[in-house]
């Protein structure tokens, strides 16, 4: 249930830098200095630049992102108040430091990936291109499913009045369920997916992230499968850890 702390700082952090860059593009605003400085410290002033003189979509890229990444931190955040129901399970204390420390670099990550000082006072000129498309298609598909997914494992808890009843395990069933073990964990890397799709694919630096959160969420899909199989004699056997059909 502590989660919900990460999700609250996300949706604060991260809405007051959608809120920086938005006023950049599209009402001739400044960054913040503290921006230059990272880039000044990455050394990648010079590649930013040269690179996004290419063209606006790319400004338009990272602020959509940025745009996704808070409306995703908004839905778990509503999700941890008024749908999941937690069980008695603690968090160590490095990993609720580091997921704090984690959402508030996602948004600065997606930030720094614009230039400071190149537009030079001229609006945003927005070209929706096939990846935006393809990407905001492909984070709506994963959320809904995420979010069908959490709701199947808060009933489970629940009597059909909504009142929680056990705090106990039992073996879901529904949506993606029926394929793997942990779907919603499944869904978040799609989301993450979806935003790399949506940076037109040839951002490393978000690809890094993909793979954070492709072993992240792939080593507890496997922790939670073992202990649906370990616990549950009659517990499917075809499903899959964490990709279906697959791992």
């Amino acid at each position: 249930r502590w989660f919900t702390h990460f999700y609250v700082v996300s949706v604060l952090w991260n809405g007051f830098l959608l809120i920086w860059l938005f006023q950049a593009e599209f009402l001739r605003g400044s960054l913040p200095s503290w921006i230059q400085h990272v880039h000044h410290a990455l050394g990648r002033d010079s590649q930013i630049a040269n690179f996004y003189l290419q063209a606006d979509n790319k400004h338009f890229s990272a602020l959509l992102v940025l745009l996704l990444l808070w409306l995703h931190s908004c839905r778990r955040l509503a999700e941890c108040l008024w749908t999941s129901v937690f069980s008695n399970g603690v968090i160590h204390i490095v990993q609720y430091c580091f997921g704090l420390g984690y959402y508030i670099a996602l948004g600065s990550t997606v930030l720094c990936q614009v230039p400071t000082n190149i537009r030079n006072g001229k609006e945003l000129s927005v070209q929706i291109c096939w990846y935006h498309v393809v990407g905001v298609t492909m984070y709506i598909w994963a959320s809904l499913h995420q979010h069908r997914c959490l709701v199947i494992l808060a009933n489970l808890r629940k009597s059909e009045s909504g009142k929680v009843i056990s705090l106990s395990h039992s073996i879901p069933f529904g949506d993606w369920f029926e394929r793997v073990s942990c779907p919603h964990y499944f869904a978040e890397l799609l989301i993450y997916v979806s935003m790399a799709i949506t940076l037109g694919f040839h951002n490393v630096t978000w690809w890094c992230v993909v793979m954070y959160v492709l072993f992240n969420q792939a080593l507890a899909a496997v922790l939670c499968h073992e202990y649906y199989q370990k616990n549950f004699s009659s517990y499917p056997k075809h499903r899959k850890a964490f990709i279906p059909f697959a791992f």
